[in-house]
């Protein structure tokens, strides 16, 4: 037949097309899992640092990749998340991107994969972090912490010049009478850590066993019960972090619903390759291909 060359040439293009589009896609999904995702900052949370309308990149190889059944995460299952190995530590003062672990109640932790939000870490698994007079200080540490600006402006207020629900603080019982402005000491768990499962690190530490227990914790007259058998001792299974946001007078952060799971974090920020006014939608020119630190 004529046309059968051309019929070929045809079905030889499509093929093509299909094979390009799919190359395509699986290389942006192995880019988005293995190496950068894009992330849009919506608040002025870490402001300076960050603003409103901002797009990281948030790099995943420097402290590892993390691989997890993402259909069960969408489903709101709890599901197993492993991390590959990273080309460094998660440092103090780091920027980074992670799934918000209590999007439904200050009181659990669960995963929500749609859910992210970005803060600075001020404290890593086996600190001992306290806030006094506004400031973040870690026993042993004489380094810089966050964001001073913002310290400073939450030292100089007095209570009644904070808004409602900004001074007040994890863990929000009378036995600690917390707030941002002194708190603490908290002790950071690291895995491996065992402690003491008394009144005080029963409030303090309750939903992180729970969480990795997968089993309710209860106190009972006087007794501390992991389901159905008593606990007067417990040894973290994961490392936590403390996360603050720059702009301390107006950030959702470690202080009001506590420690962040190393595995929800997905990665550093690293770089605002895009940056939109939220209001008049207009570039935002100065802010182009900025590093985030």
């Amino acid at each position: 037949m004529k046309n059968t060359p051309k019929i070929r040439r045809i079905t030889d293009y499509f093929f093509y097309a299909i094979y390009a589009i799919s190359s395509f896609i699986l290389l942006f999904i192995v880019l988005q899992i293995f190496f950068l995702s894009t992330f849009r900052i919506p608040s002025d949370s870490m402001y300076p640092t960050l603003e409103a309308g901002d797009n990281v990149w948030v790099c995943k190889p420097m402290i590892g990749a993390r691989i997890f059944n993402i259909f069960a995460s969408l489903r709101n299952e709890q599901t197993t998340i492993y991390r590959l190995p990273g080309l460094k530590r998660i440092q103090r003062n780091d920027i980074l991107v992670f799934n918000f672990p209590c999007p439904s109640d200050w009181n659990s932790i669960e995963m929500h994969i749609l859910k992210y939000y970005v803060k600075r870490c001020v404290g890593l698994p086996g600190d001992s972090l306290s806030i006094e007079n506004g400031y973040f200080k870690i026993k042993g540490y004489t380094g810089a912490l966050g964001n001073p600006r913002s310290q400073k402006e939450i030292a100089k207020r007095t209570k009644d010049k904070f808004g409602d629900g900004v001074y007040h603080s994890f863990p929000y019982d009378t036995l600690f009478n917390w707030n941002i402005k002194d708190f603490g000491p908290l002790y950071i768990p690291k895995a491996g850590d065992s402690i003491l499962i008394n009144q005080t690190n029963y409030i303090l530490y309750k939903k992180y066993i729970e969480w990795e227990q997968q089993c309710d914790l209860n106190d009972l007259n006087g007794h501390i019960y992991l389901g159905n058998k008593v606990l007067t001792h417990y040894k973290f299974k994961k490392n936590y972090y403390f996360m603050a946001g720059d702009n301390g007078m107006d950030s959702q952060d470690s202080r009001y619903w506590g420690l962040l799971p190393e595995e929800y974090i997905v990665g550093k920020a690293w770089l605002v390759w895009k940056s939109v006014d939220p209001q008049s939608h207009a570039l935002k020119w100065n802010r182009l291909f900025k590093a985030v630190n």
